[in-house]
Formats: C-alpha cells, sequence, structure tokens
C-alpha cells in the first residue's frame, strides 16, 4: 500500500489542507519518488522530464478529473492514476522542478493556476497560459524550431459566435505560433529537444491547443508521450511523433527552463 504519511503531514504542517482536496498516487510510491529526486538533482531538465515521464506510462486516461466551476469550489487534485493530456503535463512539469514531496505538491499549485491560487478562474486552461503567466518555467521556441512557424492572432476563450467557452473567464488576445503537420520534416525534428512540451494546434476559434504531449527520443524512434483518450489507448502512451503530427494541423513547442 501506498505511503501518505509523508504527504499527509506536510500538508497539516503547511496548512494547505481543506475539505475535499484529492491525493492519489496510485501506483507511484513516496520512496521511489524520493529516491529519483536524489539521483536525479544534477540532470538538466530534459533527462528529468523523460525520467519522470516514464512513471506515468500505462496509467489511465480519465477526463474532467479536476474538480471546480463557477458553480463549485475548485479543489486541489493529485490524482497519478486518472490523467488527462493537461494534467499529465501539470504533474510531470511540477516533478522535474521538485527536489521534494512537499516541493512538489506547491509546485502542481504553481504550474496549474496563476500565482498559485486555487481556483477555477485562476486554473491555467489554455497551454499558452504557461509561456504567459509569471513567473515562467518554460519558454516557447516554436518559431526557432522552423522557419515554417506561423503566428496566428487569437482571442482566446471566445467562440466563434462570441460567447466563451468558460463563463466568468476573460477573453484573452493572443498570438499563438504553430509548426504545419504537413511541414514537419527532419529537420524540425533534429531541433527538437528531448522533453520539449508538444501541444497540438487548434484550429478552431478561441482555442490554442487541442491536446498535449511530450517529445521523447526513444532506440525505434521520436515519440510524442501523451495521456491518450484515443479509444485503443485510453491511458499514457508512447505514440511515433511523425505519424501522429503529420495528421493534425501544426504542434506548438514549449521548452522547459533549467531551475
Amino acid at each position: 500500500m501506498m505511503r501518505k504519511t509523508l504527504l499527509a503531514a506536510w500538508f497539516l504542517f503547511s496548512g494547505a489542507a481543506h475539505a475535499g482536496n484529492n491525493l492519489d498516487f496510485h501506483n507511484i510510491e513516496e520512496q521511489q519518488l524520493i529516491e529519483i529526486f536524489q539521483r536525479s538533482g544534477e540532470d538538466p531538465a530534459s533527462q528529468r522530464i523523460k525520467t519522470f515521464s516514464s512513471l506515468f506510462l500505462g496509467n489511465p486516461y480519465v477526463g474532467n478529473r479536476l474538480i471546480g466551476s463557477n458553480h463549485a469550489d475548485e479543489k486541489l487534485v493529485v490524482d497519478f492514476g486518472k490523467l488527462d493530456c493537461f494534467t499529465y503535463l501539470d504533474y510531470v512539469e511540477s516533478l522535474r522542478r521538485a527536489s521534494s514531496v512537499h516541493e512538489f505538491i506547491e509546485n502542481v499549485t504553481r504550474t496549474r493556476y496563476v500565482d498559485g491560487k486555487v481556483s477555477y478562474l485562476s486554473r491555467k486552461h489554455f497551454f499558452s497560459d504557461w509561456v504567459s503567466a509569471k513567473p515562467r518555467y518554460v519558454k516557447d521556441v516554436t518559431q526557432s524550431i522552423s522557419r515554417h512557424a506561423v503566428t496566428v492572432s487569437k482571442r482566446l476563450n471566445q467562440k466563434e459566435d462570441g460567447s466563451p467557452y468558460i463563463p466568468g473567464l476573460q477573453a484573452k488576445l493572443r498570438n499563438i505560433s504553430y509548426i504545419p503537420g504537413d511541414k514537419i520534416d527532419s529537420n524540425t525534428l533534429s531541433k527538437l529537444k528531448e522533453g520539449d512540451y508538444i501541444g497540438i494546434y487548434a484550429q478552431a476559434p478561441g482555442l490554442d491547443v487541442t491536446h498535449t504531449g511530450i517529445f521523447i527520443r526513444q532506440a525505434d524512434g521520436p515519440m510524442l508521450r501523451n495521456a491518450s483518450s484515443l479509444s485503443r489507448n485510453m491511458k499514457v502512451v508512447d505514440s511515433p511523433f511523425l505519424d501522429y503530427v503529420k495528421k493534425r494541423p501544426g504542434i506548438v513547442v514549449y521548452r522547459a527552463m533549467d531551475t
């Protein structure tokens, strides 16, 4: 059985506990995380992302796991056994910056929420919030990856008919750069780095991406490591990168900054 003593003690000590928080490390033991924190402390961000992301391979995909809305209080959710593509990246990015379980939980609040404020409207609902809100832990490198990168001005959270995707959240005018899927080639691959965060560009008005994953180099080729909602998967998998992205509108590329 997974030990939760350290985690529970931290919440009581920090005063961060409040009714309804959802914390479940599923099949990943606290001691396992502690050992990885210790041995990977000097590794670059790219290697830490590869290491921590691999822990989740095979864990189930479950959509809409986060708790909160305009009508219900936001709860801090850490659930390694029920992942969607965005929460998966939340956990990996928070783990790669952590040196302890305590720090990991603190990082989740900063990674997922603007200013670390756990509330529905402070949640980073859009992938590009990662490179727009401060402090920033990743940078947008899309334009430097390919000369074919395209930049589009989008009003995020505003549908074509003018209504919001998320009521109560102000629309955000933002430039989104992406590399068209049919322009991704061997030169693009050579400039991608292990651990780059990949967003699948959204053509629909008001959205920046429709899916996210992590660029991983394996012996059998480059992969998109992702929490997949495809019926044949429904778990965290490594999908052949080119096969996946060349069928999509394009990719957005964010790169972790070493801390």
